[in-house]
Formats: C-alpha cells, structure tokens, sequence
C-alpha cells in the first residue's frame, strides 16, 4: 500500500483546501504568486504519510540554506543529498537538478545574446552566479569576434576541488574551430578567494605568448570567487599589449 498523498487526494479527503494548495492556486492565479517552497510543491506534486509535498519542497530549502538562500540553494544540493530528504527519491531528485539547470541554461542563453566582453566587470558579473557555485575548478573559454562580442563560450575542463590542469593546445583548438579573432579565459575558486596562484600566474603567462604566435590575442584570464572577481587585465597581472 502507497503512503504517498497526491494533491487530488488531499483534496478528496479534506486534508487542504484549494486556496491552500500550491497546485491549485497556481492553476487559479498564476506561478508569480507563489512562494519559492510553493514552487517546488507543485515539483515535487506527491508527499508522504507524514509530510505534504508544501513540507518536502521547505525542508529542500532549509538543505539547500546551509550553502545559499532560497532556490540558489538547490545548485549546491547532490542527487544524494536530495535522496536523504524523506519523500524524495532518485527520479525526484534527478527531476528537480534538471529543471535547475534547465532554468540556468535559459537565463545564460538570453544574457549571452547581449553580451560585449570589453569590460571585465561585465564578463565576471555574466559569470559569477554560473560558476562561483561549482565546487571543482572550472575553466571557461571565451570565443570573441572583431568587436569583442561573444561568438561562443565552453567549458573544456573540469579539475579537483582545488586544481584544475589546462592544457594550451585544447584551449587553442576550441578557439580556432570557433573562428575566435581573440579569447577571454575564466576559472572560478572554489575556495571562494579569487587571489591567483602561481600556477595561475604562469600559465596565463604561457597562454598569452602563445596566442600572439597563432595570431588569437588573450585579452583577460578573470578568476572568480564567492561574489568577487580577480582580471588580470585590470590588475596588470600580465602584458596584454
């Protein structure tokens, strides 16, 4: 015998009210009037014997609140942590990873039709909310035209939680196949600290030397951090001329 309770049967059984049902009242009023753990309600649609799908959907929020407020949270949160929370399971907790990146791919994908990379501010704020939630290094390849308007963007590798290798030859490879005039390198710190390291500082060095010779100019290497950014461009780090 199930113990799960869907909303209908909430319904049937006078358990809630239609005002007080996040699906219903999404259906009577529309998906702005609700409330974030409301959202995940109508997600998450079926509860337990003990907990309502309202009470799953909150107990998601006060998880993911150990890493971020409200649904950002949801970014930081595995598969295996949502499984923990009673009433979610694998196929739920894939459902609700996947409508967030769903979500972020959306938001990404209109921003970059307006994006010019020749402001480090610009580029590091576009990308901030992107990457300072990934806990491995990340690195990202801007593809830039004549007029620093971006061509295309790709992430060609993802490191350890405090290394990420590149590779020059990859990153040239990406940016020749993409007709790139010239590229903006990103990398995020999971640590938060957007300071470079060394190694940082060398192969951004050695990137840009050889960029000069394949004719693609390096214009930035941005570090992210948690809400903070580092371009070497802005801080002289590197001979961009």
């Amino acid at each position: 015998m199930s113990h799960k309770k869907s909303l209908s049967n909430m319904l049937q059984d006078g358990s809630a009210s239609i005002e007080a049902l996040p699906f219903e009242r999404f259906r009577k009023y529309g998906p702005e009037t609700l409330t974030d753990a409301e959202l995940l309600a109508v997600l998450i649609r079926c509860g337990t014997l003990n907990s309502t799908p309202m009470e799953i959907g909150q107990e998601v929020l006060k998880r993911g609140s150990i890493y971020e407020k409200g649904l950002n949270g949801l970014h930081h949160l595995s598969v295996k942590e949502l499984c923990e929370i009673n009433g979610i399971g694998e196929v739920k907790a894939i459902q609700l990873k996947a409508i967030g990146e769903i979500a972020r791919r959306m938001s990404v994908s209109s921003k970059n039709d307006r994006l010019c990379c020749n402001n480090p501010t610009t580029v590091a704020k576009h990308y901030m909310e992107m990457m300072r939630h990934e806990e491995r290094e990340q690195l990202r390849i801007l593809s830039l035209g004549t007029h620093l308007e971006l061509k295309s963007d790709k992430v060609i590798y993802q490191g350890t939680a405090d290394r990420c290798l590149i590779e020059p030859r990859d990153i040239f490879q990406f940016a020749l196949r993409a007709g790139a005039v010239s590229i903006i390198l990103l990398h995020n710190h999971p640590s938060g600290d957007p300071t470079p390291s060394n190694a940082d500082c060398k192969i951004t060095k050695r990137i840009s030397t050889l960029g000069k010779e394949l004719g693609i100019i390096l214009q930035d290497h941005i570090i992210i951090g948690d809400n903070k950014y580092i371009s070497f461009r802005e801080n002289k780090l590197l001979d961009f001329n």
